[in-house]
């Protein structure tokens, strides 16, 4: 799926509404994860805290019924070239870091991580170590076979 510029549009909006939450120049507040939820159905985009308190939402038409079986690989990449290329914003927010953006699908099951800040570390991409579950299986698997 590749994105129009009206589902960017509504994408930036909806993470400066984020950034309007969490000022840099406010007192900061200890969150550990910003959840963005993105449902399939509805083509809803929603981000809450770690209380599950809602801090903003939008529809993106672009995603309303959209029955791709890549949809959040999609909206991953979407996110997170927006996501690039706001970055300043994101990394000066008033919240102590270290912090993360996760990506949820409407059941609130993990998807993605989007973005890590953590002091002089930011990491933007997927997973953080990829092919850890299969190395810990094969490690699973050797340690039970040798029983």
């Amino acid at each position: 799926m590749n994105t129009n510029e009206q589902t960017n549009q509504k994408i930036e909006r909806f993470i400066g509404k984020i950034v309007q939450k969490f000022p840099a120049d406010a007192d900061p507040v200890i969150i550990t994860d910003l959840h963005i939820r993105a449902v399939q159905d509805s083509g809803e985009l929603l981000a809450f805290d770690d209380d599950d308190n809602e801090i903003t939402r939008c529809v993106v038409d672009q995603w309303i019924d959209n029955k791709d079986d890549m949809f959040y690989s999609d909206v991953a990449k979407a996110l997170r070239e927006i996501i690039v290329e706001n970055k300043d914003k994101l990394e000066n927010l008033g919240i102590i870091k270290p912090y993360n953006f996760v990506l949820e699908n409407d059941d609130n099951e993990h998807v993605a991580e989007l973005y890590v800040v953590d002091d002089d570390t930011i990491i933007i991409g997927g997973d953080l170590m990829p092919g850890l579950d299969k190395e810990l299986d094969d490690f699973l698997g050797h340690l039970l076979s040798d029983k």
